[in-house]
C-alpha cells in the first residue's frame, strides 16, 4: 500500500522500530483473537484518552495550517476522530458495561502520557511538519495493521477493531494524510527533502513516535 512518498521514507528511516510497533505481539493477539480481552478493553479504555488527546493535536494543527487545504483536511480529522474512531470504543466498551463517562474518566498509563505529551509537544514548540512526524505513526500504522489483517487474520474475535481500520473509510483518512504531508514538505522544504537540513530531525520525530506506538502496546498487554 502507499500512503505517500514522505511516509515511505519516514518508515524506512523509522528500520526496525516499525515492524517492532506493527507486528508487536498485540497485534498478532488481534489477527489471531489470543489477545485476552481484560488487555484489549484496558486497551480500548486508555486509547480512548489517547484519541482525546489526539483530536487536540490536529486541532492545534490548523493553526498551524498555511492553506485551506491544510486547515480542511486537520478539521476533518478532529471530527472523524470524535464522532467515528471513538464510536468503536464506546460501542465495544459498553458492551462489557463500560459507559462513557467511565472511559473520559480512565487515569492515564505512563505510556499514554509519555506518547501524548510528546505530540503535542511536537505540535507547540515546532511547526506543522513537527506535528505531522509526531502524528503519522498512528494514522498510517493503524491503516497497515488493518489492511494486513483483514487479509491475514484467523479469528473473528476482533473483527469489528481490525474492519475498522481495514475499512475504505479509514484507509481513505491514510491517503488523505499522506497527500497532505507530501504536499506539506513540498511547500515548506522543497522537492527534495531529503537534502534539506531539517530532514534529519522530522525522520526523528517519526521515529520516537514510533517508538512510543510500541510502548503503547506493551502497556496493552498489561493491564
Amino acid at each position: 500500500m502507499s500512503y505517500g512518498t514522505t511516509f515511505a521514507a519516514w518508515r524506512d528511516a523509522a528500520g526496525q522500530h516499525w515492524p517492532a510497533y506493527t507486528e508487536h505481539a498485540f497485534v498478532q493477539g488481534l489477527g489471531d483473537g489470543t489477545l485476552p480481552e481484560d488487555c484489549f478493553l484496558h486497551y480500548l479504555k486508555q486509547d480512548y484518552v489517547f484519541l482525546m488527546h489526539f483530536a487536540r493535536a490536529w486541532a492545534l494543527l490548523v493553526t498551524k495550517a498555511e492553506t485551506h487545504d491544510e486547515m480542511r483536511l486537520a478539521a476533518g480529522t478532529v471530527h472523524g476522530l470524535m464522532n467515528e474512531e471513538v464510536a468503536l470504543h464506546v460501542e465495544t466498551c459498553a458492551r462489557a458495561g463500560i459507559d462513557e463517562d467511565t472511559l473520559f474518566a480512565t487515569r492515564e498509563a505512563r505510556a499514554n502520557l509519555a506518547y501524548t505529551r510528546y505530540v503535542l509537544d511536537a505540535g507547540h514548540s515546532g511547526d506543522l511538519l513537527d506535528l505531522l512526524a509526531a502524528l503519522a505513526p498512528c494514522v498510517m500504522g493503524y491503516g497497515e495493521i488493518g489492511t494486513r489483517l483483514a487479509a491475514t487474520r484467523s479469528s473473528d474475535r476482533y473483527i469489528g477493531w481490525i474492519n475498522t481500520y481495514s475499512g475504505t473509510v479509514y484507509q481513505q483518512i491514510c491517503h488523505d494524510v499522506g497527500a497532505l504531508i507530501d504536499a506539506a514538505v513540498a511547500r515548506r522544504i522543497g522537492d527534495a527533502p531529503q537534502t534539506s537540513p531539517r530532514w534529519p530531525s522530522l525522520c526523528d520525530r517519526f521515529t520516537m513516535a514510533t517508538e512510543l506506538e510500541v510502548g503503547f502496546w506493551d502497556m496493552g498487554l498489561n493491564p
